[in-house]
């Protein structure tokens, strides 16, 4: 089988093989230090970690006493609006101004859907929930509410200040002295398009004070144990609540639980003790989008939310992509055209590479004639060996690397799956219009099926179905300029297996992740196109010729090639001896 051939194919179900378990798996697998699995059974929940707390009888006396009803006080900046009742001095709403849900309605990250609560004290503790506070201190950007037990009293202060999505926590109370806890539990709006896929990027992430990042599963119900916390996160695929304190929690709880309704994504809870060291404890509750510059500049690790891949592709993001991306964005282009323009970008930085592989191409095709020759000579299975022999004297002679045409490979995969991670994960694209796409950050949708077929879905992506086609059109491109294999023609078949696959796969995923395919493939065939009228293949073939005609020593990569050949034979004659016994 020639070379190329199989490297080609290699390529492609490598393709399809990693995009397909990057989807599922974006995160590297989870580190065991200083984390313990919670084992739980089947009457273990997530609502386990709100059972009412045993407290002081006269609490009630004095909530009964000083308040009757429950009053809201709102504070705000420039980015979010708070909604806070005197009950629990707890968050009540919380709106991320001029941002939208799938419904074109106001971004409603809270709307009496999270309990927050502060046990104060670890042995017989008193929990905010259950106080009535009154109004000590009050802005448009600050609010303090106070309380007192038992003669003890307890402050809890909100503050926002403009340009932040931070909403800084303090609490006040010598009952501190004795340590605590504090309480979340979050319901998850459904807030994308894309419910299946926004479930599937919502889990509670929680950083160590190591530097490591963990996460539970994305997937599936799921708790876990950790000590020495910096902060804790409930991600959304968009956005996220981050409770971060300025001394490290010692350890804290977490689960996760996919919810059935459809207006919900998933059931995200927190226990986390609070330190014993003094009276007074400051934190902050981040509440906003996970876009990675905003994220970046409060310096606590928060980007490492954004799932931008693991290893070199989450490398390539952040150094690569995201700059040029951020760049482009600064001059106020409609981000159709970032998108293209950062495809011309790439592919003018591994021209040369592409430039190269052609060449290759082209002189394997010069080389046809002479390898069905050889192919010919040595058909019986016993003359592999000399067959490869052959092969590699001709391209010794010939100059040409076999492998040649695999290198632009090499260096376009990374950023294949760089993409793959980055376009679904780009807060930039939501709600970003282009051509038919309402929004670049989910599938666009220009036909609904009446009915859902397995493996693709109930709608038709036209940015999905024109990449299948242009990849498609690529693959014929590619097998009119390599030298076919006759021995083996149903592996021209097998080529166009994987784009129908990708028609599947891509038909959910971000308008703005297939429209970077299909015009990067359009790209590629006008740089064929011109790199053909660049190559004269007479000149190529008569330097062929020359290269033959004269003695030429051997580069150290054909000698491993051929020594690898010589052992991959042996190994086959000596399987076919036995198999002959």
């Amino acid at each position: 089988m020639n070379k190329l051939d199989n490297n080609t194919i290699i390529g492609l179900i490598l393709i399809g093989v990693i995009m397909m378990w990057i989807g599922f798996t974006s995160t590297p697998p989870a580190e065991t230090s200083a984390v313990q699995k919670v084992e739980t059974s089947d009457e273990t929940t997530a609502d386990d970690i709100n059972e009412e707390e045993e407290i002081p009888s006269s609490i009630e006396g004095i909530v009964m006493a000083d308040f009757s009803n429950e009053e809201f006080f709102s504070i705000e900046n420039d980015l979010i609006y708070l909604n806070l009742s005197n009950k629990g001095a707890s968050i009540r709403q919380a709106i991320i101004k001029n941002q939208f849900n799938y419904k074109k309605e106001p971004l409603k990250l809270v709307d009496e859907n999270l309990e927050f609560k502060i046990l104060l004290g670890k042995v017989l503790s008193v929990p905010t929930d259950r106080l009535f506070f009154r109004i000590s201190d009050k802005s448009e950007s600050h609010i303090r509410f106070s309380a007192e037990v038992e003669g003890k009293p307890i402050h809890i202060t909100y503050h926002l200040r403009n340009g932040s999505y931070r909403v800084e926590i303090t609490v006040e109370s010598p009952m501190l002295q004795n340590g605590g806890f504090i309480d979340m539990k979050l319901k998850g709006f459904r807030l994308e398009k894309n419910r299946d896929f926004e479930s599937n990027r919502t889990t509670v992430y929680y950083h160590l004070s190591s530097g490591k990042l963990k996460n539970l599963s994305e997937t599936r119900s799921d708790s876990e144990r950790a000590e020495q916390l910096d902060w804790i996160a409930f991600r959304h695929q968009f956005f996220s609540l981050i409770l971060n304190s300025k001394n490290e929690f010692p350890n804290a709880e977490m689960t996760v639980e996919p919810l059935p309704d459809e207006n919900y994504t998933k059931l995200m809870t927190l226990r986390a003790e609070l330190p014993s060291t003094s009276s007074a404890i400051d934190m902050n509750l981040y509440m906003g989008p996970n876009k990675f510059v905003i994220l970046k500049k409060y310096k606590n690790d928060y980007e490492k939310l954004i799932p931008l891949g693991w290893g070199i592709f989450g490398w390539i993001n952040r150094g690569v992509v995201i700059p040029i991306f951020n760049w482009l964005e600064s001059y106020g282009l409609n981000y159709g055209l970032i998108i293209l323009l950062m495809a011309i970008m790439i592919k003018i930085v591994i021209f040369p590479f592409t430039y190269g592989s052609y060449r290759s191409m082209a002189k394997m095709r010069i080389l046809k004639p002479e390898m069905d020759e050889i192919n010919e000579k040595y058909k019986d299975e016993k003359d592999q060996l000399k067959k490869q022999q052959a092969l590699m004297e001709l391209y010794k002679k010939s100059g040409v690397n076999p492998l040649g045409g695999c290198i632009p490979l090499l260096f376009q995969l990374p950023i294949l799956f760089a993409v793959f991670q980055f376009f679904p994960a780009s807060f930039e694209l939501r709600g970003q219009s282009f051509l038919w796409a309402e929004d670049l950050s989910t599938y666009d949708s220009v036909f609904e099926l009446p009915f859902r077929i397995p493996g693709y879905g109930s709608h038709v992506s036209l940015f999905t179905l024109l990449m299948t086609i242009s990849t498609i059109i690529y693959t014929w491109m590619n097998q009119q300029l390599t030298p076919q294999n006759n021995q083996y023609p149903q592996l021209k078949y097998m080529m166009y297996l994987m784009p129908v696959i990708f028609l599947g796969v891509f038909n959910n995923y971000a308008a703005g992740l297939t429209y970077y395919y299909f015009v990067s493939n359009l790209i590629t065939f006008g740089q064929q196109y011109a790199i053909k009228s660049f190559i004269d293949e007479e000149k190529l073939h008569a330097k062929i010729k020359e290269n033959q005609a004269r003695e030429v020593k051997p580069s150290k990569f054909m000698q491993t090639f051929e020594q690898l050949a010589k052992e991959q034979q042996i190994k086959g004659n000596r399987s076919l001896r036995r198999k002959k016994i």
